[in-house]
């Protein structure tokens, strides 16, 4: 593609065929001004071979492939560099707690493409997906944060539009809430419609909240929800309605025959 200074170059502004000046002794009258086919192809083609031997740098100056700003591509960069950060951070629950709150930092600041992260977190058919939340920081400026200390696990199923949030004691117990939600850009809003409990040995018990009572209405903003910033096969970050930030990795539950159900990631058990 020809740079603004070629384009700009005298040879590329001079017209393309200049008729020659009448000669001396001739009236202007006499010359022809009809329009005539043959005329017209004999300027046009004499104007294309005059315009390409005029500039031949706008023909031979090879096209440079489309690239990203140095800005953008250096803050894609450092988004990169950032989920490495939390995906070891995931497996290891080793990395220091500044660590994970810069890398945090900079994911939520980098303009990411939204438009696949609905389908990532909550998958193509029900249940949907599960993800174990791993950190948590205070606070929009990410001032402090911790590795969450119990298992909690999130399930998102985007074709049932269907929310579970679960925290799992072993064999303790467990207390989820499951609920309906809805997405829109990038906000993940939710309604609770029931709760569940489970004491040891014994059975569930459930117990409906007050979301249920209106099926028809739609989760808005009015209601809790997720501002989401990064979601990939294997960790997410968001931002919640208080606007505390945390992040999770991509789990899945197992049943562990008999004893607690178990969750696992990169086939780790993570419990």
């Amino acid at each position: 593609m020809a740079t603004s200074a070629s384009l700009l170059h005298p040879s590329t502004l001079a017209p393309a065929f200049s008729p020659p000046a009448p000669r001396r002794g001739h009236p202007p009258s006499q010359l022809d001004l009809r329009p005539s086919r043959r005329h017209h192809g004999v300027s046009v083609s004499l104007a294309a071979a005059s315009s390409s031997a005029a500039s031949p740098e706008v023909e031979k100056e090879p096209s440079s492939p489309s690239t990203p700003p140095p800005d953008e591509s250096s803050a894609l960069s450092a988004v990169a560099e950032s989920v490495k950060v939390l995906k070891e951070a995931a497996k290891t629950r080793k990395v220091p707690a500044d660590e994970v709150l810069a890398a945090l930092a900079k994911i939520k600041k980098a303009k990411l493409d939204t438009s696949t992260f609905f389908e990532t977190l909550g998958g193509t058919e029900s249940p949907g997906r599960t993800w174990k939340l791993i950190f948590t920081a205070q606070g929009s400026k990410l001032g402090k944060g911790s590795y969450f200390p119990v298992t909690a696990v999130q399930r998102f199923d985007a074709a049932g539009q269907r929310i579970e949030n679960g925290v799992y004691l072993g064999r303790a117990g467990s207390l989820s809430f499951e609920g309906r939600l809805s997405w829109k850009k990038k906000i993940l809003a939710f309604v609770f419609e029931r709760v569940r409990l489970k004491l040891g040995p014994l059975g569930p018990l459930e117990i409906p909240l007050g979301g249920g009572d209106d099926m028809s209405r739609e989760p808005s903003t009015k209601d809790p929800f997720f501002l989401w910033f990064y979601v990939d096969e294997e960790v997410a970050v968001a931002q919640g309605k208080g606007g505390g930030t945390a992040f999770w990795c991509r789990c899945k539950r197992v049943e562990g025959q008999g004893r607690r159900p178990a969750f696992w990631y990169f086939g780790f058990n993570i419990i």
